[in-house]
């Protein structure tokens, strides 16, 4: 299907996507555990996503990735539709026990195999691949040994980065270690809403320690064994935190919110230390991070690129419905307050303008490392026609707001680089199962065809638009 589609050329937002430049980058990105199925094939063993899958109640319906959208067997097809799409990277992440069954070891000669000829499949077709080593399926080994609270786990996965990178760095040059290590921490070891599901708030922070240094550990690793032309980076979450009013609980509850959201990540990664505010509302809580010696230096290794994923901002109240200022355990509340905007289908708010708010403050407050948005977008309940087609026009226009408000940013001088739209196709999207879609191509499950919506179609377009200078 052939079909053009343009944004309204007199729009606030295509203004603002027409002054990016044609040297910016444009992609389309997705994870392993979603896409590529063969769960248990060519030697891959058990991951942590495989055993949550696998407790009852964790996950809709059951759901599980022992399929998903069989990338592992459709792999040169998926490549040929990112090529239609025009874009020129492609991010994807690696299955650590693909490569490296149990977590440690040897290679799995097949494992990688895969990925050797992916990254060829990509280059033939003028693709750059854009690697993410690490997309949250840690072997399930590592995990009964202690999983990210464990600080040997930050070397293990430095082991298996470089049996990654030496296989790949003659051809690859963009190299991500951590996607978005709040989700591994908070959401994994703290509210157990993604796997391991365990919910224990010290192992969190430890967690988040060790994710870091693990991505120190492997940074410095490839560094010394690649060259000058690689570039290094790590991917993180982040939104806006801001206060409903101007009291001292709202301003404080939005300070704890950005300082276990971003900062608590971004100041060892960028300032080679820890935000002392939050040092301090840990030691509040008899929780310390368990930082050794030489730490600090190893995770504030030098990186090339911060990777940027925004799917949405926030508002903070320092009170609860009821007026509390403290929860049941006696911790400072911290709740998010609607802002009345509309919602997508995962209920996030859709707030481009929080987006700009962002970038310029990571470029005022962390100057020096260019960013490239490694995930944005949207869910959205797709009614397909006859032909499979989704008019997805809540989709498109959320990337067109959010393309705009990429533009608005670096308009007020923040280094982006490049834009990838989360995500290519429809997927396993973690706990929601099969029952929330992302893709701006839909999958239909039972047969696995692939047919691109019509924001696929606009994000096609806009990338020739720009690229033509038109």
């Amino acid at each position: 299907m052939d079909i053009t589609t343009a944004a309204p050329a007199g729009s606030l937002a295509e203004q603002q996507i027409r002054t990016l430049p044609p040297s910016f980058r444009w992609g389309v990105a997705t994870s392993a555990y979603q896409i590529e199925g063969a769960a248990f094939e060519d030697g891959r063993t058990a991951s942590i996503w495989d055993t949550y899958c696998r407790t009852p109640g964790m996950v809709h319906e059951g759901d599980h990735g022992d399929v998903a959208c069989d990338h592992y067997h459709r792999m040169p097809e998926d490549v040929e539709l990112i090529r239609s799409l025009g874009v020129d990277t492609y991010r994807f992440s690696v299955s650590w026990p693909r490569v490296q069954p149990g977590g440690t070891g040897p290679v799995n000669v097949k494992g990688l195999g895969f990925y050797d000829r992916l990254v060829d499949e990509l280059l033939a077709k003028d693709i750059a691949p854009w690697v993410t080593l690490y997309h949250w399926d840690l072997p399930q080994e590592l995990e009964d040994a202690g999983g990210w609270p464990v600080r040997d786990t930050a070397y293990r996965f430095a082991d298996y980065a470089m049996l990654v990178f030496d296989k790949l760095q003659d051809r690859v040059r963009e190299w991500t270690t951590l996607n978005e290590p709040w989700c591994s921490a908070m959401l994994g070891y703290w509210e157990g809403r993604q796997a391991p599901g365990r919910q224990h708030f010290p192992d969190a922070i430890h967690a988040v320690h060790h994710l870091l240094l693990g991505h120190g550990l492997a940074t410095q690793r490839m560094r010394a064994a690649g060259k000058p032309e690689h570039e290094f980076g790590i991917t993180l979450n982040m939104g806006t935190a801001t206060p409903a009013t101007d009291s001292i609980e709202d301003r404080e509850a939005a300070r704890r919110a950005d300082g276990l959201g971003a900062r608590i990540y971004l100041d060892p990664l960028l300032r080679g230390q820890y935000p002392a505010d939050i040092v301090a509302d840990l030691a509040e809580r008899k929780i310390e991070l368990p930082i050794r010696d030489g730490d600090l230096e190893i995770i504030a290794a030098p990186i090339d690129v911060l990777g940027v994923n925004f799917y949405s901002g926030h508002v903070f109240s320092g009170r609860d419905e009821h007026g509390n200022t403290r929860d049941a355990e006696g911790n400072p509340v911290e709740r998010q307050i609607p802002q009345g905007k509309p919602v997508t289908a995962m209920g996030w708010e859709i707030v481009p303008e929080r987006f700009t708010e962002l970038l310029v403050r990571l470029s005022k407050d962390y100057p020096g490392v260019p960013m490239v948005i490694t995930e944005n977008g949207s869910a959205f309940v797709d009614t397909p026609d006859a032909e499979d087609f989704v008019e997805d026009e809540g989709r498109t226009d959320y990337f067109r707001t959010h393309i705009g408000a990429v533009a608005a940013a670096r308009n007020q001088g923040a280094d982006i680089r490049g834009y990838f739209a989360w995500s290519l196709m429809d997927n396993f999207e973690w706990s929601y199962g099969y029952d929330k879609r992302f893709g701006i191509v839909r999958v239909d499950y039972q047969t696995q065809q692939r047919t691109p919506k019509r924001s696929a179609l606009w994000y096609r377009d806009t990338i020739r638009q720009v690229r033509s200078g038109t």
